[in-house]
């Protein structure tokens, strides 16, 4: 993939940047190690001034940003406004909690006293430099989840984004610059994933992040592997949404809508396979089937829009692929099911899809098992809450999970027997600064956000003192 800017709502290409060689990484890798030397070694009041100063001037770009962030992969401009000021928000979260969040661990005096010890305690330092390979979905918010643990940890940053948002790669770059972090604390890379394992084999990198696909993420825990490195993987998902008999159907099916078109579809916490109890499944989908009907296609910078461009041409062919397999065998297509008609003024060009049910799904059906990266739902019917839960974990993945239903004991059975990384009930499922995120099975390992997102980026160290030791 080049790296380019292409306005997906009509194909346009705005911009086009050249990789950066071998000399211009080698130069930021040294500077990032060069970096890490002192940082490091920066109290936890100045790494706080440094990035509230950062979010403060991400709040003064925000509308200029959020226009970029559109311009290059299609998200509404007001969901593009919303993404930035959720990502000042945690910048100063983190401001403000890492130094709690990595305080020193006292272990009660009697646990350890057989060990030998006066004293004993677990301390938190930095890992070293970071590699982060981010996705196009949500530019600024997967790479700000990332730095703002990793910054106020003390580790210094690599960003390899990905290769159609190169703007917003540049300007994540140069925000941290403005806020006064000092020079190569955080870099953004413009390369092709082909650079990516010589960066990942280099010595001075000592852990990866990664969010995107599974492929993705594999070839990359290979080299991490390999290398012996520390890696946080967030990978797809496809997430169930289950709707039981207790549940307030008509606020379901208003969530329901909201919560598969977010970001246009693409989002990997997006509710994607929709498992309605049989009570209630009739009034379900003709709720949900109209919403999904009446939501706007067009222009993502028209502040109307509901639903913008899928964020390329290629991903628009595999959901076309998702979904024509799926007829073929059977399923039926409750709303959409194609390209939309009537767009005019260079939309035509675009690469949008219409906003789609399907009912019937078979496991027979690739639907069934891959995750859709677009506006299409699947929906399935359940006579019991075991079937349900059968159903919801039939994938290869587990981000998440939302569950509508008023009965305590179903909850109970939910949040015990769900295969996810979160159980979201009457609600959708949203990343929030104070709440871990991650999924199991192939959606990944480890976890960002809250504490355990910044402690995935320290050497939890073990500090004894003999008692004899005079200290």
């Amino acid at each position: 993939m080049p790296i380019a800017t292409v306005n997906p709502a009509n194909g346009e290409t705005l911009r086009t940047f050249d990789a950066q060689g071998e000399d211009e990484i080698e130069r930021r890798l040294a500077a990032a190690d060069a970096a890490l030397r002192e940082y490091r070694t920066t109290g936890f009041a100045e790494r706080a001034r440094l990035l509230n100063r950062a979010a403060d001037l991400l709040d003064e770009d925000r509308q200029d940003i959020a226009r970029t962030m559109t311009l290059e992969m299609g998200k509404p401009i007001g969901a593009a406004r919303a993404e930035a000021a959720k990502c000042a928000k945690a910048m100063r979260w983190y401001a403000a909690h890492a130094e709690e969040l990595l305080g020193d661990e006292h272990p009660s005096p009697a646990d350890v006293e057989d060990s030998g010890a006066s004293r004993a305690y677990v301390h938190y330092r930095p890992l070293g430099t970071v590699l982060a390979v981010m996705p196009w979905n949500f530019p600024l918010w997967q790479v700000v989840r990332f730095a703002a643990p990793a910054l106020m940890a003390g580790n210094t940053g690599l960003l390899k984004h990905a290769s159609n948002v190169p703007q917003t790669a540049l300007y994540l770059g140069e925000l941290f610059r403005r806020a006064g972090f000092p020079a190569g604390c955080f870099q953004t890379l413009l390369v092709g994933s082909g650079a990516i394992e010589a960066i990942l084999r280099d010595s001075r990198v000592a852990a990866a992040t990664l969010t995107g696909s599974e492929p993705a993420g594999r070839a990359v825990a290979s080299v991490a592997g390999d290398e012996v490195m520390h890696t946080v993987l967030e990978l797809g998902g496809s997430d169930p949404f289950l709707v039981l008999p207790s549940a307030d159907v008509a606020k379901a099916a208003r969530t329901a809508v909201t919560a598969r078109v977010q970001n246009n579809g693409q989002s990997c916490i997006a509710a994607k396979r929709f498992i309605v109890h049989t009570e209630v499944y009739e009034e379900f989908a003709e709720r949900f089937t109209v919403g999904m009907r009446d939501l706007s296609v067009g222009d993502p910078l028209e502040e109307s829009t509901d639903v913008g461009p899928i964020a390329s041409e290629k991903g628009r062919s595999d959901l076309e692929e998702l979904v024509d397999d799926a007829v073929r065998q059977g399923a039926h297509v409750l709303c959409g099911g194609g390209r939309p008609e009537g767009l005019t003024g260079g939309l035509e060009r675009g690469w949008f899809y219409a906003p789609t049910v399907l009912s019937g799904i078979t496991p027979a059906m690739r639907i069934h098992r891959e995750e859709t990266f677009g506006p299409v739902a699947t929906l399935y019917r359940a006579d019991s809450l075991d079937e349900a839960l059968d159903v919801a974990n039939d994938t290869p993945f587990g981000l998440s999970s939302n569950v509508w239903t008023r009965d305590a004991e179903e909850s109970r059975r939910c949040v015990r027997d769900l295969q996810a990384g979160g159980v979201f009930f009457n609600g959708m499922t949203a990343s929030h600064p104070a709440l871990p995120f991650g999924g199991v099975k192939r959606s990944g390992y480890g976890r960002e956000l809250a504490g355990h997102g910044i402690r995935e980026f320290c050497n939890a160290t073990t500090v004894w003192y003999g008692a004899q030791g005079g200290l």
